[in-house]
């Protein structure tokens, strides 16, 4: 017996959806038929567990192209994704107030946003590792900006190395065996914002040259074979490169500022290392074709392959070994997902509701974070288990230290 639910589409393609004792809200629902309906759907559509609303497209969803690829399905983070190491720590080796280790991530790792004035999440002079990680990234940029000059305009060295905002973090963790595991969650910052805004902006006028009607014209797509299709392509790819090199960077500078703080001895890390992407498109081979596969909000969980599912502030995450489910075009979900959107997560939850829901966690426990307390997503658990066949645990962990932006 199938562990998922076929939902089909008139005029489409159908979807096969892991949501078996999750929710999936009716906006996701339509989101998911309209992408199934465009021509160039290879098979069908898969949805993970995580499942909810996003632009033209929903985030939690594999979407197999032949021929075309739609910009906003990949989205603006592009390349967000997950990193994890395991250290030679243990809970034993771990101080009993926690808060100067935060206080050390969160200088050594920039973050959050001003309201005015200086970007405090970027930085003023990148250190040495930033620059050299850029000079490996410049020539490939500048190729790409000489073509697009409205990408030239963004932040790229000075986020490089930099965590951002909402749901984005750093955290210490510690696994089922008490072993200190250190995980954090970002993607290409700015300067992948400005690439996916403007080709999700050329898609459009794309489409409204060519007069194609879409149900949504955030599904505008740029067809192989074409310019604009070559150029995103070679863009996109840049951009994962930028965020798996990000995340690098500042697991570097996690491992560094976990050893600089009070309490803690001298440690090995990087014992097991896990580095990838949720918000992305690939080039695969699924169901005797290749095709471009985009994952937004999922993780590709190939055979044996390792991947990270995280929950949120105050739940568990897991580290995962991939089954190769051909069926869901070897992926699963890239968290819980959300419940409830970010304005909604303000208006139902207090204060004292996310203090007790994050008690066990040295972490920001203020309003501005409210919107990624734990209620505001879905059950971890209920999503894991509904993707039984896509991955199974190796690792459970739960956080003792979040950083947020």
């Amino acid at each position: 017996m199938s562990n998922y639910e076929t939902l089909l589409t008139e005029g489409g393609a159908p979807i096969k959806a892991w949501i078996r004792g999750v929710p999936m809200e009716d906006e996701a629902r339509k989101q998911l038929h309209n992408v199934a309906r465009l021509p160039f759907i290879h098979s069908h559509v898969a949805a993970m567990p995580d499942v909810h609303y996003g632009i033209g497209a929903t985030v939690g969803s594999v979407i197999p192209t032949v021929g075309a690829i739609v910009p906003a399905a990949v989205g603006v983070d592009i390349g967000c994704g997950m990193m994890a190491v395991q250290t030679s720590l243990t809970a034993e080796n771990l101080p009993d107030d926690l808060s100067h280790v935060r206080a050390s991530i969160e200088k050594a790792v920039p973050h959050g946003r001003t309201a005015r004035g200086r970007d405090k999440g970027s930085w003023h002079a990148a250190p040495r590792a930033a620059e050299k990680a850029w000079a490996d990234l410049s020539d490939d940029f500048e190729r790409i900006a000489s073509k697009h000059g409205a990408i030239r305009k963004s932040n790229h060295l000075p986020h490089l190395g930099t965590l951002g905002t909402g749901n984005h973090f750093i955290e210490v963790c510690l696994d089922e065996a008490g072993s200190v595991w250190l995980m954090l969650h970002s993607g290409s910052r700015g300067v992948g914002n400005r690439i996916g805004t403007y080709f999700i902006e050329l898609a459009r006028e794309d489409m409204r040259r060519q007069m194609i009607n879409l149900p949504d014209r955030d599904l505008a797509y740029f067809s192989e074979g074409s310019q604009h299709f070559d150029d995103y392509v070679e863009a996109v790819e840049w951009a994962q490169r930028f965020a798996m090199t990000n995340r690098a960077l500042m697991m570097s500078a996690v491992v560094e500022a976990l050893g600089k703080s009070k309490g803690i001895r001298q440690f090995k890390s990087h014992l097991v290392a896990v580095n990838c992407h949720h918000n992305y498109v690939a080039r695969e081979y699924h169901y005797d074709a290749d095709v471009f596969v985009t994952r937004k909000g999922a993780v590709r969980a190939r055979a044996g392959e390792l991947g990270i599912i995280p929950g949120s502030m105050g739940a568990a995450s897991y580290i995962v070994r991939g089954k190769g489910n051909k069926e869901s075009f070897e992926s699963c979900s890239h968290g819980a997902g959300r419940a409830m959107s970010r304005t909604k997560a303000k208006a139902v939850f207090t204060l004292a509701d996310h203090k007790a829901a994050t008690a066990h966690v040295e972490c920001r426990k203020d309003i501005d974070v409210l919107d990624e307390t734990p209620g505001a997503y879905k059950s971890i658990d209920a999503v894991m288990a509904a993707q039984a066949d896509l991955v199974e645990v190796v690792h459970t962990l739960r956080q003792v230290v979040c950083v947020k932006g």
